[in-house]
């Protein structure tokens, strides 16, 4: 699911690059414990999936997300160019390529250090507002969205609370760290090669996570390194099956986020003997449907096009009448 949040506006790119930690970790919203138990449990899947992610493994997320006809299917509109699922899972997705495309700049580094010299170090108070200010902004755009169920909506308020507090208390504003953030960035951007949507169809989906892999992992490193450990909320999450009536389940989740506690519920579903998130298979399920359609209509019109084209060369060639 995809959570657009543009009205977030924040002066200077530096300081959106500071920030994007308060809304990265909605993209694991479904994460859990043991890798080792049966994936065909509701809890076990939940734990397959959060142990890809703590792994930077997006591929194996991916595939574990989603039945396997599904997987290839998306993998079939990712060339397509009809999908960039699961990239849009992402709540930030619509600013991930142009933020790779900025810290691939071959003068990024010394341009973002500028940016933060300027525009966040020392303002201390001013990016306390800036995190307060985006707390409540996201919990009043959460309650305003009817997209989510009340258990999502009671979930992403309570992860929007403690990020909004982890971002005011934390030392955003620290030249040192902002310095070496920026290194272990824009390098790991670079490597990615990953700043166009021609790239990625270039690459495909599996190559695109794949390369994408490290610098997820750095951005968690770069987190981390102000107080907020994403893997350490992926590891420590527990679970517990509340209800499963047929091939739905709820399964109860409670973990640690920036020292404080979060508890939600999480809707699965069984499809093909396996357990996945009821969530990503309405999202996915639509998405694909959308993609046959836009697949369809071009088929059609290149169809259309070719015969008119063979119409034409059939006039041109026709001998002409005495």
């Amino acid at each position: 699911m995809s959570m657009s949040l543009k009205p977030w506006q924040y002066r200077g790119q530096a300081l959106a690059l500071a920030l994007c930690g308060l809304v990265l970790l909605s993209a694991c919203r479904d994460k859990q414990i043991d890798p080792d138990a049966p994936a065909s449990e509701p809890v076990a899947a939940l734990q397959q999936l959060a142990q890809r992610v703590a792994d930077n493994d997006l591929v194996g997320y991916a595939k574990a997300a989603v039945p396997p006809t599904q997987y290839a299917r998306l993998q079939g509109a990712w060339r397509q160019g009809h999908s960039r699922w699961p990239l849009t899972e992402l709540p930030l997705d619509g600013q991930l390529l142009p933020m790779l495309a900025a810290l691939s700049r071959p003068d990024a580094p010394q341009r973002l250090q500028r940016s933060f010299d300027t525009q966040i170090a020392g303002q201390a108070t001013q990016v306390r507002q800036a995190a307060h200010s985006m707390g409540l902004f996201g919990e009043q755009y959460l309650s305003n969205q009817s997209e989510y169920s009340d258990s999502e909506r009671a979930h992403y308020t309570q992860v929007v609370k403690a990020l909004s507090r982890w971002a005011a208390a934390a030392p955003l504003t620290d030249k040192q760290r902002a310095k070496t953030t920026i290194t272990l960035l824009t390098a790991t951007a670079r490597t990615a090669g990953l700043s166009t949507d021609a790239e990625l169809q270039a690459a495909g989906m599996e190559e695109s996570l794949r390369r994408l892999g490290p610098f997820i992992k750095a951005f968690k490193t770069a987190l981390a390194s102000y107080g907020l450990s994403l893997d350490a909320a992926l590891t420590e999450l527990r679970g517990e099956l509340t209800s499963e009536l047929g091939d739905d389940a709820v399964v109860r989740i409670q973990y640690t986020l920036a020292g404080e506690q979060i508890d939600a519920q999480v809707r699965m579903t069984r499809r093909d003997g396996h357990w996945y998130v009821t969530r990503t298979l309405e999202d996915t399920d639509a998405l694909l449907k959308a993609a046959d359609a836009a697949q369809a209509e071009h088929d059609a019109r290149q169809a259309a096009e070719a015969e008119a084209a063979a119409t034409v060369k059939d006039g041109a060639s026709a001998p002409a009448k005495p």
